[in-house]
């Protein structure tokens, strides 16, 4: 029922396929074939990038076939297996069409007639009314991850230098860290997941919450680096995350609900439009209740 030309699955061939039959004017050679439909060449190059490995672009070609032979296989056996009815898709393409069609214009009408502009205080007021819906799923910090190879760090004047939280004090230790460290970073101002900091550490840390609540200094080492965690401030778990946390989520959830109301708003102008009009009627018909 179906047959590929076979030099076009062969890698020795790509460079001929892929790349000198690209600019050929020679015709529009067929390269597979699924009953009557034929996958063309023309077809094919363009899904094939430009700048590819001549193996790349071949495995590409070889990938790109086999699923278009698999497709028409399934498309030829569906078409002798259901009937007439259910292969009349005349309504279902008629819906689909009416969906998009409503989605590009609603879309429009929100970028001509949306509001996208939110204040800090609608963003704390909002906050404020819904902070229950805040809680943290995760443990979050504000300080800062060293890691310094072993034979390079002295850990006392490390500490020492972390004692000095002032930004002149800070500076000092980002110098520090550029001429020593493996990586660092420094998070003092905003929060991270307490997760993403855990992952940058060799030994897993069995209680994060009770650790946070007796340590503000975390020390790990291995055979070759010296890790270090200063923790400036912590929130846990369940707890209400911290505005600055969740601002740009608050400030996302502000805008839905606005999308939401604006596109009811339109729904509704254009029903009392169309009442306004006469564009629609309702029959009353006591036999179809």
């Amino acid at each position: 029922m179906y047959k590929i030309t076979g030099y076009i699955l062969l890698l020795g061939f790509s460079s001929l396929f892929i790349r000198c039959d690209r600019f050929s004017k020679t015709g529009d050679k067929p390269v597979a074939q699924v009953g009557t439909k034929v996958l063309k060449h023309s077809e094919l190059v363009q899904v094939i990038p430009d700048g590819l490995a001549v193996e790349d672009s071949a495995r590409l070609a070889d990938d790109y076939i086999r699923k278009w032979i698999r497709q028409e296989l399934l498309i030829q056996k569906a078409n002798e297996n259901l009937t007439p009815e259910q292969k009349d898709l005349t309504k279902e393409i008629e819906e689909y069409k009416n969906s998009l069609i409503i989605y590009k214009y609603k879309n429009a009408l929100l970028g001509e007639q949306m509001d996208t502009t939110v204040t800090n205080e609608q963003i704390e007021t909002y906050y404020n009314n819904n902070t229950e819906n805040f809680r943290l799923n995760t443990n979050i910090v504000k300080g800062i991850f060293i890691k310094i190879p072993v034979e390079l760090v002295n850990t006392r004047n490390l500490k020492k230098m972390l004692e000095e939280t002032s930004e002149e004090g800070l500076n000092v230790l980002r110098e520090y860290c550029v001429q020593y460290a493996k990586s660092y970073d420094f998070f003092t101002d905003n929060w991270v997941s307490f997760r993403k900091v855990r992952n940058n550490l060799p030994f897993e840390i069995e209680n994060p919450a009770e650790l946070l609540r007796q340590k503000r200094v975390i020390e790990q080492t291995d055979n070759d680096y010296y890790y270090l965690v200063n923790i400036f401030d912590y929130q846990l778990q369940n707890e209400i995350a911290p505005l600055e946390y969740v601002k740009e989520n608050v400030k996302t959830l502000i805008l839905n609900k606005r999308k939401l109301e604006l596109l009811q708003q339109i729904e509704e102008n254009i029903y009392k439009e169309g009442a306004r009009q006469n564009k629609f009627k309702i029959f009353k018909n006591e036999d179809a209740i």
